[in-house]
């Protein structure tokens, strides 16, 4: 036999070995969540104190706080029990705008365009959703959003940074049942 052929079968014979269990980089303790539950209670806290501090500068107006973690407040609002609240896969016909807590506007209506919305069908923060089921057609409220009922974590990759609590006055022009 052609001895490099020989030196190849034998070199490849002894390269080959089984395979061994690797043992782990590291191990997962689930501190990291418990760190990441401590900060996310310091930030609503803290937004809490910012939120309550607006609130308290407007004794003008009477803030409710909702079972969903906003707050809001009528500017307008319909006393008329014949219109009713929007339902699922109603469309909505609104106008908002989005300022921060300091009053510094982010949207105004005119950049935001006026909107339809099927209700609970399409993409729309989570403040805003809960809050368009609380109006009626042609009520305008005011509504403070803590960061995680906003655009959280990672704002809106535009004008909103993350972790940023806003305020919408949002008014509804038309809802149409479906």
């Amino acid at each position: 036999m052609n001895k490099p052929l020989l030196l190849l079968l034998i070199l490849l014979a002894f390269s080959c070995k089984t395979p061994e269990a690797r043992k782990p980089v590291s191990v997962k303790t689930g501190s990291s969540i418990k760190e990441s539950v401590q900060r996310n209670i310091k930030l609503f806290n803290q937004e809490k104190e910012h939120i309550q501090a607006l609130i308290d500068s407007s004794p003008e107006s009477e803030y409710i706080a909702s079972e969903n973690g906003f707050w809001y407040t009528y500017i307008n609002k319909v006393e008329n029990d014949s219109l009713q609240t929007p339902d699922f896969a109603d469309i909505i016909n609104f106008n908002y705008n989005v300022s921060r807590l300091d009053g510094s506007v982010i949207y105004t209506k005119d950049n935001l365009k006026t909107r339809n919305y099927a209700m609970d069908q399409e993409e729309l923060f989570k403040g805003l959703r809960e809050g368009l089921k609380l109006m009626k057609a042609e009520e305008t409220i005011k509504f403070i959003f803590p960061s995680q009922m906003a655009y959280g974590y990672y704002g809106d990759d535009n004008k909103i940074g993350r972790n940023t609590p806003i305020v919408c006055e949002v008014t509804i022009n038309t809802i149409t049942k479906k």
